[in-house]
C-alpha cells in the first residue's frame, strides 16, 4: 500500500491505496464521489473527467498516486452551495443531456475548454474540443448549445468561481 495525500474539492484527503489503483477508482470507491463515471475502460469516452491541478484529464488514465499531492475538482465540487456552475446551469436549461451518463465528464471538458479558449466559442470550436467525449444517446446539438450558453454564463461569474 502507499500513501496518497491530495485536495479533492477543497478538502484534503489521506489514503493507503494499491499503487495500481486508478483515479477514477480512488474518487468513487475510496471518497464515494460517484458523479465520475467509468464509461469504456480505454480511455475514448471521457465520463471520467475530473480536473487535476486545474486541466481536464481522463482519470482512468492516472493512477491515484500519480495525484498525489495535487488538487483535484470532481463534477461534486463545482456548484457553488446550492448554485449550479453556470456550465451545470447552462446543461439544464439547453437540455444538453439525455441519459445523464456522459454529462459530468462533458461539463468538466466543457469548463477546462473555456478556461482554454475563452468565453467566445463557435460551433465549430466546442465541436473539435469535445472529441474525446462521447455521448451515445445525442447527436451533440443541445450539448453544443450548452457548452456555448454555459461559456458566456462563465464570463458573468465572479472571479474567485471562475478561476475554479
Amino acid at each position: 500500500m502507499t500513501t496518497v495525500s491530495l485536495t479533492v474539492n477543497g478538502q484534503s484527503v489521506t489514503a493507503d491505496v494499491d499503487p495500481r489503483t486508478l483515479l477514477v477508482q480512488f474518487l468513487r470507491d475510496n471518497l464515494r464521489l460517484t458523479g465520475t463515471h467509468v464509461g469504456c475502460d480505454t480511455s475514448q469516452c471521457g465520463a471520467c473527467v475530473v480536473h487535476l491541478n486545474g486541466q481536464a484529464v481522463k482519470s482512468c488514465t492516472v493512477l491515484a498516486v500519480q495525484a498525489n499531492a495535487s488538487v483535484v475538482t470532481t463534477i461534486e465540487g463545482i456548484a457553488d452551495g446550492g448554485e449550479l456552475h453556470p456550465m451545470q446551469a447552462a446543461f439544464r436549461e439547453h437540455h444538453g443531456l439525455q441519459c445523464g451518463f456522459c454529462t459530468p465528464g462533458m461539463i468538466m471538458s466543457a469548463i477546462d475548454i473555456v478556461n482554454r479558449k475563452g468565453n467566445a466559442l463557435d460551433e465549430q470550436t466546442i465541436r473539435a474540443e469535445l472529441e474525446g467525449n462521447l455521448c451515445r444517446c445525442t447527436g451533440y446539438h443541445n450539448i453544443v448549445k450548452a457548452v456555448a450558453a454555459g461559456a458566456r454564463g462563465m464570463a458573468q461569474e465572479p472571479l474567485s468561481q471562475a478561476a475554479e
